[in-house]
């Protein structure tokens, strides 16, 4: 097992798995169940946000509350990233968006950046990136690479499914980085895609296959 992996494998997570790795699950169920997930993902994932103590009344006495010490940044990876986004939003309802489009090279394999918008305070932020397939880990790592370019220092990365590849890779590049996924399978294909795996998850939430 991989040294900072988190794997979110309870019952509830392992049940909405299987029916996303059913090829025949249509798209609105497939949404349905990636939601169910991240749901989890985004709990489990919050063990690393800090909180402050602060004073609160009740209706009958005065008690201790918390609230987070930073400021949570989301950042889902278009476009599979955006179903996550929701639900954790859900859940950190005062969390900041930014959106890293990266696409990978068919032949190479190798992430090519086409659109990049966060919010300016990353240095004082923790930053959750969303990217449900972490197969090569070459799309990954460039996207928390990049992000620590413009000051991201505490980073969280969020995934669906990983190949034991993709978290080698990402991982040794950004050893300081926790990474949280619902599964670690067995392995790639030639062709770059995670096995048993799903499929590609971005065409089979949005109906483009």
């Amino acid at each position: 097992m991989f040294e900072n992996l988190i794997i979110v494998d309870n019952p509830l997570v392992k049940r909405e798995l299987t029916v996303l790795r059913d090829k025949n699950t249509d798209s609105k169920n497939f949404r349905a169940s990636i939601e169910r997930i991240a749901f989890s993902l985004a709990i489990a994932s919050s063990k690393f946000f800090e909180l402050k103590e602060y004073e609160v009344e009740t209706p009958l006495e005065k008690t201790t509350g918390y609230k987070f010490k930073k400021e949570i940044i989301l950042i889902p990876v278009l476009r599979a990233g955006l179903s996550f986004l929701h639900p954790f939003l859900t859940l950190i309802p005062d969390a900041k968006v930014g959106h890293i489009g990266l696409q990978r090279d068919e032949e190479t394999l190798e992430p090519v950046d086409y659109y990049f918008k966060v919010p300016k305070n990353l240095s004082e932020s923790v930053t959750v990136v969303l990217d449900p397939m972490l197969a090569t880990g070459g799309s990954a790592s460039a996207a928390l690479s990049e992000l620590k370019k413009f000051g991201a220092e505490k980073l969280i990365f969020v995934s669906l499914i990983a190949s034991p590849e993709g978290v080698k890779k990402l991982l040794s590049e950004h050893p300081d980085v926790p990474v949280f996924t619902a599964s670690l399978d067995r392995e790639l294909n030639e062709h770059g895609y995670i096995l048993p795996g799903l499929g590609d998850a971005g065409d089979r939430t949005f109906g483009t296959f």
